[in-house]
């Protein structure tokens, strides 16, 4: 965010912070929410290249074209185990499923910890990139 938005909005009574920070995350939580995420990005990646559509994704892993929506989206119902198991259908190995696992560098994390929003004091951000999220509230 640019340096003179953020003093504009500070001067009207926003307060900037993380979305960790709104929602109260623990570090393990947090890090739980960008592992899911990082696995939904991976497997629609890896989809598209497939030149699969998520109907015949959901043929392959004999579950439904709104299901595979949902785990390509990080939807908090979509287990990790699913996520997993529809990546291994789609052939992507144990080596590129760890790569994606795997913790990265701090640096990494602190740059890619989200596009910036706004939001007011006593209303919840959506749902879906809670982890990736930069939030603003009046206090």
């Amino acid at each position: 965010m640019r340096d003179t938005k953020r003093k504009r909005l500070e001067a009207k009574g926003w307060r900037l912070g993380s979305t960790e920070e709104f929602l109260g995350l623990s570090p393990e939580e947090s890090a739980f929410i960008e592992l899911k995420l990082r696995l939904a990005t991976d497997l629609r990646t890896h989809r598209r290249q497939s030149r699969l559509t998520q109907s015949d994704l959901a043929k392959l892993v004999r579950s439904s074209q709104s299901r595979v929506a949902k785990m390509e989206a990080g939807d908090p119902s979509v287990s990790l185990d699913l996520l997993v198991r529809t990546l291994l259908a789609l052939g992507v190995s144990n080596q590129e499923i760890a790569r994606t696992i795997a913790p990265r560098r701090a640096e990494e994390l602190l740059r890619d910890s989200g596009a910036p929003g706004l939001t007011r004091a006593g209303r919840r951000p959506s749902t879906g990139t809670q982890g990736r999220s930069r939030t603003a509230r009046k206090g």
